[in-house]
């Protein structure tokens, strides 16, 4: 059903403000790497300040993964693992234990009802593009051409 090469490759952001039956934050984004397997690579685990009317700090970390998954079927898996965590359906920025999303894939641009790769906000929130770096700096932003470098640098001069 629309299956991609088993060596497509896809960048997951993933995020926690909220202790979970794993433990810490930082514990929650560790077990849902394990979770979504096929790892190729995973960043470091960060801390970041909260964004919108959360007040707790979240944990944030990147995967590269590969799967045989088209966006689609990857992402319905994503959002089963963020209900098999005890993520509940909610007020966006509200606290979360996971919080899964596709970044990037090796196929480039990808629309869909409910789904948009690239992310449409990744290329401004340093809590994404951070960890991201860490994986696959060169990678090119299908829609500006961009490296994740050169995205992550513009960032950092905006915010400068």
């Amino acid at each position: 059903m629309g299956a991609t090469s088993p060596a497509t490759r896809y960048v997951i952001a993933l995020g926690s403000n909220r202790r979970g039956r794993h433990g810490s934050p930082a514990n929650e984004v560790r077990a849902a790497m394990a979770a979504i397997g096929g790892v190729v690579n995973a960043s470091p685990v960060i801390a970041t300040a909260p964004l919108g009317p959360s007040r707790r700090r979240f944990a944030n970390a990147a995967l590269l993964i590969e799967s045989g998954e088209s966006p689609p079927e990857l992402l319905r898996r994503l959002k089963g693992i963020e209900r098999a965590f005890g993520r509940r359906a909610g007020r966006r920025w509200d606290m979360r234990v996971i919080d899964l999303d596709i970044i990037l894939w090796s196929g480039g641009a990808w629309s869909s009802p409910g789904l948009i790769v690239p992310h449409p906000q990744f290329r401004h929130r340093a809590f994404v593009l951070r960890p991201v770096l860490a994986l696959v700096p060169a990678w090119r932003d299908p829609l500006t051409g961009r490296t994740i470098r050169q995205l992550a640098a513009l960032l950092t001069r905006r915010a400068g």
